[in-house]
């Protein structure tokens, strides 16, 4: 982990991150007026890159950097699966776990910037007050 002061919390955060995406992922999908076509790749690839992009924020090191974006990749697929075995009213789609995987690579992308600290300088500013 980054050198935080309450490190307990940015996992927190992020572990709370995937059982957000696993419960949405697997419940009644909610009824959506609007209509874009594979609209919902959009949000599996901001979901995904959201939650790999904290793995690069809360994470020192490249090698748990990718750690997290294999397990992420892999939770993608399993859920798909899930999807497809173990409910009525969600399918299975190989371009979702794509999506899952482009916005785990792009969220890995944050390492390679000067913001891969931001939640340290966050941490020091706003939560360390005495």
């Amino acid at each position: 982990m980054r050198a935080f002061a309450k490190p307990t919390l940015w996992l927190g955060i992020w572990i709370f991150g995937w059982l957000l995406c696993i419960v949405l992922s697997l419940i009644h999908p909610p009824r959506i007026d609007v209509d874009i076509p594979d609209g919902d790749k959009i949000g599996h690839c901001l979901a995904y890159g959201i939650l790999s992009a904290w793995a690069v924020l809360i994470f020192a090191r490249r090698s748990a950097h990718w750690r997290a974006a294999v397990a992420l990749i892999a939770l993608g697929i399993a859920i798909e699966f899930a999807q497809g075995y173990l409910t009525s009213y969600r399918t299975m789609d190989v371009y979702d776990a794509l999506a899952d995987t482009i916005g785990v690579l792009l969220g890995q992308a944050v390492a390679l910037t000067a913001q891969a600290d931001l939640l340290v300088r966050v941490e020091r500013r706003w939560l360390s007050l005495p």
